[in-house]
């Protein structure tokens, strides 16, 4: 009866798995603060897909771990870059069954871990970091990339990318548009994931986690941009953010489970102080329940296979 009366529901083509590939290792490398999660080799990531796939998870979307960085984030341009090659052997392999996205984000590959160039005063340039983006943007579009994840948070990115992507005949490369990205302490396990190299924050172009309107705002800004799904991220405590958009918007809205979310329920569970099955049903299921059309989530696969 509950089942049947049942008003929010998850399938796993709803569920978006988030996946790190490092360059240089040659076995996975465990993230201490997200157990259960690792950086992948080219191996054990073509692994990975391949389990997604076969639980019938929606996507997957890729970050990259490059072994050298410099203050433009050269190797995220780089056709040969760890990025990009791990996105052209995973769309060749599971394309078909699944959707192959990628980080669009310059964070990974700088030497200084924002997410943009910096200016000779030490602050992010946007204008400079949007010609950046661009030519990730092809070069992530050519490995094979489906959906690009602008996930910058510097104005005009849309647009920039979408123009870009036209003119260079990639009509059909959709846009993930990170349009409301709050300035959020729950980041914090995946800055170990990526090795981050931040110091301080990303409040100058990040979102003021008090600002419930201003999600709302800058969803609108990335429609009218051309965006083809926004994002609300973090998810669990931006639920009223995201119930907002979901109820405004016209197009797909996604929502991330990030990192901290995820090493909470893992840690509380792993104290035996929540059942983690039901907790993690129930997180996902919430975000569900709030408006997103798709999760990103740690925990596809494992989800995945629990409602099949």
């Amino acid at each position: 009866m509950r089942r049947l009366v049942s008003e929010t529901r998850v399938h796993p083509a709803e569920l978006v798995l988030p996946l790190f590939v490092r360059e240089g290792v040659s076995d996975a490398v465990p993230i201490s603060s997200m157990p259960g999660v690792s950086q992948h080799t080219l191996d054990s990531l073509k692994r990975a897909v391949g389990d997604a796939a076969a639980a019938g998870v929606g996507g997957v979307m890729l970050f990259g771990v490059p072994a050298i960085r410099d203050a433009i984030g050269s190797q995220a341009t780089d056709p040969n870059g760890i990025l990009n090659v791990a996105t052209a052997a995973i769309a060749a392999e599971v394309g078909d069954a699944l959707v192959v996205q990628t980080d669009l984000c310059l964070d990974e590959f700088t030497d200084h871990g924002h997410c943009g160039v910096l200016d000779d005063s030490g602050r992010v340039d946007n204008d400079a970091t949007l010609e950046r983006y661009v030519d990730m943007a092809l070069v992530q579009a050519d490995a094979g990339s489906s959906i690009l994840g602008l996930s910058g948070m510097m104005d005009g990115q849309v647009d920039a990318v979408r123009t870009a992507l036209d003119e260079a005949g990639f009509v059909d490369t959709a846009i993930l548009a990170y349009s409301a990205k709050y300035a959020s302490a729950f980041y914090g396990p995946f800055r170990e994931a990526v090795d981050s190299q931040l110091s301080g924050d990303r409040r100058s172009y990040q979102l003021d986690p008090a600002n419930r309107r201003e999600g709302m705002r800058e969803s609108t800004l990335d429609m009218s941009e051309g965006a083809d799904i926004v994002m609300v991220k973090p998810a669990g405590s931006y639920l009223d953010v995201l119930a907002d958009v979901a109820a405004m918007s016209d197009i797909p809205v996604w929502a991330y489970q990030v990192s901290g979310e995820y090493a909470m329920i893992e840690a509380a569970a792993q104290n035996g102080w929540i059942d983690r099955r039901r907790a993690i049903e129930e997180s996902v299921v919430s975000i569900r329940r709030a408006g997103a059309d798709a999760v990103l989530t740690y925990w596809a696969t494992e989800l995945a296979g629990w409602l099949r």
